[in-house]
């Protein structure tokens, strides 16, 4: 960690953007509800993650949600079909795990466990493979179909910690603390990268439309391996497969850019992925041979 001020601030800046956008979010939330905050006598934001309206005007829907309610033999209304194609549109575009880094409300509970975990030391009690996330989801969607109600929405913490934010203490943070402790003692990253069905959803959207990539410049890269012990899916950083597309493609990198400020070569930057993707055509990494620091490769 560098001993300037400037130099933590240039390590933290995705870090604490992406808390500025989970913070004022939330914020818009509760000061839309308990405080009146309008725009022209409109709402700024109402409702919740799972459904919502900007300003009254523009709806939004979580995808995931509408499916598992299509799945129930409910057909949505029109408006929440408009809701829920916006927000596929939007993370179709910017990355489906996005959400997971940047919006997710639970994502501050469990970075926080991963904090206490990395400072206790503590060792996973469980072997799990992260691809029980897309049972998960399946068994999600199939619940909610021979249930008739829409499963995850019942169970989810992230509703359930919006709904305790916002209108105060309740069971709701039973479920929470839940989650805190099995990150924190059963298995690292265990909610975010090994169970959660939305994650798993947006990872299948995010794999072949997500723009929003992170590049990788092989001939800078030495393979010290800073990014892989900072990222909450390490598995997404195989420096062989990034090497030919150069870039992380996998739909199952949040996007939360950890890996970049920790990169002593300065071999990975957010840049999309039709620039990447002509650079590599063209057969040019994306930096001028000048620009290539002179190193010895480690295997």
């Amino acid at each position: 960690m560098p001993a300037t001020l400037g130099g933590k601030l240039r390590v933290w800046r995705f870090l604490m953007a992406r808390r500025a956008v989970q913070a004022g979010l939330l914020l818009l939330f509760f000061g839309s509800l308990h405080w009146g905050w309008n725009l022209f006598g409109r709402p700024l934001l109402v409702g919740n993650y799972s459904a919502s309206e900007v300003l009254g005007l523009v709806p939004l829907a979580d995808p995931f949600a509408v499916l598992q309610t299509v799945l129930t033999g409910y057909f949505p209304t029109t408006e929440v079909l408009v809701g829920a194609g916006l927000i596929l549109l939007f993370y179709g575009v910017v990355g489906g795990r996005t959400w997971c880094a940047w919006v997710c409300p639970m994502n501050l509970v469990t970075d926080a466990a991963a904090w206490l975990r990395k400072r206790i030391k503590v060792r996973d009690l469980v072997n799990v493979t992260r691809n029980v996330r897309y049972g998960v989801l399946a068994l999600t969607l199939v619940l909610s179909a021979l249930a008739g109600v829409a499963a995850f929405e019942w169970v989810s913490p992230i509703s359930m910690l919006h709904r305790e934010l916002l209108f105060g203490a309740g069971i709701g943070w039973a479920a929470v603390l839940g989650v805190f402790l099995f990150d924190v003692l059963v298995l690292r990253d265990g909610w975010c990268g090994h169970l959660c069905p939305l994650g798993a959803f947006y990872a299948v959207l995010g794999e072949r439309t997500a723009q929003v990539r992170v590049a990788f410049v092989d001939e800078r890269c030495s393979r010290c391996g800073e990014c892989v012990r900072v990222c909450p899916e390490p598995q997404v950083l195989n420096f062989k497969k990034a090497a030919e597309a150069g870039m992380v493609a996998s739909g199952e990198c949040i996007n939360c850019g950890s890996c970049i400020p920790v990169c002593p070569e300065d071999a990975l930057r957010f840049d999309w992925r039709h620039r990447i993707v002509a650079a590599r055509r063209a057969g040019d990494p994306g930096l001028e041979k000048s620009q290539v620091p002179p190193q010895r490769r480690v295997a």
